[in-house]
Formats: C-alpha cells, sequence, structure tokens
C-alpha cells in the first residue's frame, strides 16, 4: 500500500487555533480517564489538558522519566495486567504497544477518528493505531563538521575520523532501542551486529536519553549524535549551532529478492506514536471517548506545532517551513517485526552498552 506525503515539521510556530471537538454522549464530569504516555510531559501534558476541557472529563497522564522511557511504563502495565489502573496507553512508538498486545494487555478498539490514518500505520487488529510520527535524524554540530563533510550513511558513524566524536542515547531504552531492532531487521544480524560492535570500537558516547544527545551535540561535547527529529528541532528552535541530516537517502542495500534492482536505499526511520485501549481498564466508555480524540485532526496538529511531529492523517494543515517525506527516502519498517526483534535484543544489548 502507498503510504501519502507526510510532512515533517522543521520549524515550530508559535500560535495554533483549535476547532471545538464534538464530544460523544456527552458531558461526564465525574468520570476519569487515565493515560499511561512515553512521550514527553511538556508536550503530552497539554493535549491531555485539551483532551479532558473538550470532552467534560478528568484525563490524568502518567508519566515516566526520560532515561527509561517506554520501558518502565510497559512493565508496569505488565505487572497490572489483572487489575489495570489505566486506560489509555500512549506510546512514542510502536515496539511497546506490540509488546503489550502480545501480553493480553490491550483490546482490539477500530476507532472511527482513524478512517484517514494509512493502514501501514495501524495493527492489523487495531490493537494500536499510529498518528503523528518522528523521524530519527542525525544532529550535527555546525562548528564543528564542515557543511558537506558530516556522514552520509549510518554505516558512516564508525569510520575512524568520527571516533569518540559520535554519541547515542541508552540502546536499552525509548526510540534508540526501537531504531537498533528495526536495523536489524533491515541489515540482518550479522551486519547489525558488527555495526554496533564497530561503533563501540569506535568510541561511541552513550548517553541517558536522546535529549542528552541533543545537548551534548549542541553544546560541542561531541560532534554529531543520533537523536529524533523533535529533539533536532527544538535545537534549531533555540538557535543552537547545530543542521540535521537524513541519513541513507542514497545507500543500496542488497536485495535479494530482485538482484537487478541493486537493492533500496535503507532510508530514514519513521515512527508514529501508537494509541492503544488498555483491556480491562476502569472507565472503558470515556477512554474510547478520548482515544478518538487523541487521534484527531487537532491534536496532530497540536503535535506539530509544539514538537515537530509530521500529521499521519492526509490534509492536516502543517505549519510553514516544513519537509515532506516525498523528498527523502523512509525506511521500510515492519513494526510487528521489529518489536519481535527487540524484545530477543534486548539481553545482548544489554551486554553491549555495558561492555567497556
Amino acid at each position: 500500500m502507498r503510504i501519502p506525503t507526510i510532512a515533517f515539521v522543521v520549524v515550530v510556530v508559535q500560535a495554533m487555533s483549535l476547532q471545538p471537538y464534538a464530544a460523544r454522549g456527552g458531558h461526564d464530569q465525574q468520570q476519569r480517564v487515565v493515560v499511561y504516555t512515553s512521550v514527553d510531559r511538556i508536550f503530552s501534558e497539554p493535549v491531555l489538558r485539551e483532551a479532558g476541557k473538550r470532552l467534560g472529563l478528568e484525563v490524568v497522564g502518567v508519566y515516566d522519566t526520560e532515561e527509561t522511557k517506554s520501558t518502565g511504563l510497559v512493565n508496569r502495565l505488565i505487572a497490572k495486567k489483572d487489575n489495570p489502573d489505566g486506560d489509555i496507553f500512549w506510546s512514542g512508538d510502536p515496539a511497546r504497544a506490540v509488546l503489550l498486545k502480545s501480553k493480553g494487555v490491550t483490546v482490539a478498539y477500530d476507532s472511527p477518528a482513524a478512517k484517514e490514518i494509512p493502514d501501514a500505520f495501524k495493527d492489523p487488529e487495531r490493537h494500536w493505531i499510529g498518528f503523528s510520527a518522528r523521524s530519527r535524524v542525525l544532529l550535527v554540530n555546525t562548528q564543528l563538521v564542515p557543511e558537506g563533510q558530516e556522514p552520509r550513511s549510518i554505516l558512516d558513524l564508525t569510520d575512524a575520523k568520527w571516533k569518540g566524536k559520535v554519541a547515542i542515547a541508552n540502546p536499552l531504552f525509548g526510540t534508540t532501542s526501537f531504531h537498533v531492532s528495526v536495523l536489524f531487521g533491515a541489515l540482518g544480524d550479522a551486519q547489525a551486529r558488527q555495526w554496533l560492535d564497530d561503533l563501540k570500537a569506535n568510541g561511541v558516547q552513550i548517553v541517558s536519553s536522546n535529549g542528552e544527545v541533543k545537548r551534548q551535540v549542541a553544546g560541542g561535547q561531541v560532534a554529531m549524535g543520533l537523536t529524533d527529529s523533535d529533539d533536532a528541532a527544538e535545537a534549531i528552535k533555540d538557535g543552537q549551532p547545530v543542521r540535521v541530516v537524513f541519513l541513507d537517502q542514497t545507500l543500496r542495500v542488497p536485495d535479494t529478492r530482485d538482484e537487478q534492482k541493486g537493492g533500496t536505499p535503507l532510508g530514514t526511520l519513521v515512527i508514529p506514536n501508537t494509541l492503544s485501549l488498555i483491556k480491562g481498564g476502569p472507565s472503558p466508555d470515556g477512554a474510547r471517548r478520548v482515544f478518538d480524540f487523541l487521534l484527531s485532526a487537532d491534536v496532530q496538529r497540536m503535535l506539530a506545532e509544539s514538537c515537530a511531529q509530521a500529521p499521519l492523517m492526509p490534509g492536516v494543515t502543517a505549519p510553514s517551513g516544513v519537509l515532506s517525506l516525498d523528498r527523502i527516502v523512509p525506511m521500510k519498517t515492519d513494526y510487528a517485526r521489529a518489536a519481535d526483534h527487540l524484545e530477543r535484543l534486548l539481553p545482548m544489548l544489554k551486554e553491549w552498552a555495558e561492555k567497556k
């Protein structure tokens, strides 16, 4: 299925206007809906506050630390599977939603608000639905790396000239772990493991979070680092000496299915947010109303303007200064397969991260 053009925001606009959202079933001021979310609180909390205001509900967010993002929330949801205290899981990537489905924590919900979102960003059984998305990018310090001399492929980060000058977030957590799992699927176990080992041998700096990658690059402690597009946009908005590089736009990865084509570009990883309805949650009716609202065009516009996330719903007006995915090569991603890789890879990644 062809995925429609997606706008990737590189400039954050300051003003926004939301049209009234019709709350179905009337307003119930006493109903409480609990949303577990791994999305940065500075961005997710205003959205949840708006949901409560529009729907006449008490919408409460449960947040995690930046360093253990997604992982801590997922473990808590699994532990409370038989007596859940939450209604919705809003994840920053699909991997944890796939894991929760496999553990029987979530229930299918085919939200009518997701009708226009491409099926490529939905679980076939609707245990999760994707909406606004980030990309994985290389953030480069403009004062340390001249224009045109930056790496063009993720494989170039192991080059000796970048020894000790590259940072990544701890691969046990968040979007970095998801990125690694996707690379194992795209490159195969042998090549991906070799890349990790070469990266470690080249003195990669493993820091606590994507936000810390951004800070280290902006501050000149390292020349470059892998991070998320929203972190990169924040650094650009703050006037830091950085620029964004979309990696692997021309690299040809061998394609054994059609050798005459010579392979396809590896591309840039696009990571949608996902929503999952928690099985047996305390407020199922209110949860579905909040779920629908979070998938709305208004929320996708809100996230585009606040944290440079790309709407996945066609027709959502993006802020000025946008980059369309038809101008970059997106990575082909099987999100369920990536989640399977992630669960399998975590023990190895822990050993790799701790290795001196």
